[in-house]
């Protein structure tokens, strides 16, 4: 991942001198990057490849930036060193101070990574749960972690122009900074952005847990924190940030909307000025056909020969029949409903009719775990399944496979069909969110696009553009020609990073009217 790891935090820039290729008309921030996860220390989903990426690109256009983020089992278990770092934290929760140390590591030799280190709530199997649900004290793990991370900011003097927080677990730290901190001379003048990738997930508690925050009970209305009788932690970022974003344009307007609003439309409509859409990008270092070390052989869209060579890897991997003119349909996904695994399910024999393999990819409901093995069993030498996700077997597939599916019912931005088009592994998605957004839905007319897309959640719809995706991968000149559009699209992070950036300026901006 060209990732390079130094032992000493990297050094301050004040804000505004900007280094040799830093910002093209901008100016060079200070940013403190609040997440619950990180690659390649920590992953639960896609939020640690985002984190990692996006962070290293900002750095690279001359930012300064810091991440903090949970020490957990997963960072240790990653071999890689940390160094402590000579501040110890009091952090407050409820009526009580607890302790927690402070390590850090560098990532690309340019960003500064802190691990909040309480054992007692971070030293555990997963990052959010384990097979039997979510942990039941979440709500004090990441009450904690968004009132350690703006303490690291006084103990470190950290003075960020900006802290950028990312869901759930850090939507406390805009409330704490307008506030418990409002007056705090090295504080009160940080902006805040606050980045919205799912807007399902609400870290949503027991009313009763409002003491874990050291916040009084007039932060538990409407206004503020209370969503429904409970603590909605996700809103407290959405009411009390300077700046609101999410990850793709489509997304950012159908959240405006009750069909995909999750209860908190309306709040968001009436800070629409203030909500601004930024699409995740892809990081070309890592998923390159061209360079690709996990794959059987390097292809590119002048010289695309070498796919088949990649397909045929993968038909031996999962022992399929070793057909090429069979096209391979690739699922790469949470085992979920909301991933539209439902749908898929709906018309499954249906789709075996039009002569394809199947490989799955990804783990989830276990309902969904039992299904894959039953039609593994039913189609052996037509399926493969691979019940986890495995960075390195996601490669294979994705160079190996002909299509990508995702029937997802809802995809704020998603990743697996941008990197699919690279590969010259053709989409086929529902439009909505993201998908929307990165697909160009074909037009035989025109002989147009980059994939296939249907509109209403219905196992019909589904069917049919996977219908007319056959039928075109039959026509082998038109194929190619899609392979080729497909894999010219560029979803670099530098676009998305120069975004960051414009929103960046923007808060510091608001910022600053309001504190004069």
């Amino acid at each position: 991942m060209g990732i390079g790891f130094l032992h000493q935090p990297v050094p301050s820039r004040r804000s505004g001198q900007i280094p040799a290729g830093g910002p093209a008309g901008g100016i060079a921030m200070k940013v403190l990057f609040a997440t619950s996860e990180i690659s390649p220390f920590s992953r639960a989903g896609g939020l640690a490849d985002v984190s990692h990426d996006l962070t290293v690109t900002l750095a690279g256009l001359g930012h300064h930036i810091s991440v903090v983020t949970p020490k957990y089992r997963q960072v240790r278990n990653a071999g890689i060193p940390l160094e402590p770092v000579p501040a110890s934290l009091e952090v407050p929760i409820s009526w009580m101070k607890k302790p927690a140390r402070v390590f850090s590591s560098v990532l690309d030799r340019q960003v500064t990574v802190y691990f909040i280190e309480r054992d007692d709530l971070y030293d555990r199997e997963g990052l959010y749960g384990n097979e039997f649900g979510d942990y039941q004290d979440n709500a004090e793990r990441f009450i904690f972690f968004s009132r350690a991370a703006v303490e690291l900011c006084r103990a470190l003097d950290l003075r960020p122009d900006v802290i950028h927080g990312n869901d759930w677990q850090t939507g406390l730290i805009p409330v704490y900074l307008k506030s418990l901190y409002a007056e705090d001379p090295a504080l009160k003048s940080v902006a805040t952005l606050f980045t919205i990738h799912n807007l399902g997930y609400q870290g949503l508690f027991w009313h009763y847990d409002l003491h874990l925050t050291g916040l009084g009970w007039e932060y538990f209305t409407p206004s503020a924190l209370e969503f429904f009788g409970k603590l909605n932690l996700l809103k407290g970022g959405i009411v009390f940030a300077d700046l609101l974003n999410t990850v793709s344009p489509t997304y950012r307007k159908e959240i405006l909307t009750p069909a995909y609003g999750f209860g908190l439309d309306g709040l968001l409509r009436s800070r629409e000025k203030d909500l601004h859409a930024v699409l995740n990008g892809v990081n070309y270092r890592v998923w390159d056909p061209a360079h690709d070390p996990h794959i059987a052989a390097p292809y590119t869209k002048e010289r695309p020969e070498n796919k088949k060579v990649c397909k045929a890897q993968l038909q031996e991997i999962f022992q399929l029949k070793k057909r090429p003119d069979i096209p391979i349909i690739a699922v790469i996904s949470r085992l979920l409903d909301r991933k539209g695994l439902d749908l898929i399910g709906r018309i499954f024999p249906r789709l075996m009719d039009l002569q394809v393999e199947v490989v799955f990819m990804g783990e989830g409901a276990e309902t969904y775990h039992s299904w894959v093995r039953e039609v593994k069993e039913r189609y052996p030498q037509l399926i493969g399944v691979v019940e986890e996700y495995q960075g390195p077997m996601a490669h294979r597939i994705q160079a190996g496979a002909d299509m990508l599916l995702m029937p997802s019912q809802y995809e704020p931005c998603g990743l697996e069909q941008m990197v699919a088009l690279r590969y010259g592994t053709i989409p086929i998605v529902r439009a909505v969110g993201g998908l929307e957004d990165t697909v160009e839905d074909y037009q035989a007319k025109t002989d147009q696009g980059t994939g296939f897309k249907f509109k209403e959640y219905e196992g019909e719809k589904l069917l049919q553009a996977l219908q007319q995706a056959v039928g075109v991968y039959r026509d082998k000149p038109r194929w190619k020609r899609l392979m080729e559009r497909a894999m010219e699209r560029d979803f670099s992070w530098e676009h998305s990073a120069a975004a960051y950036q414009g929103l960046y300026e923007k808060a510091v901006g608001k910022k600053r009217k309001q504190t004069g």
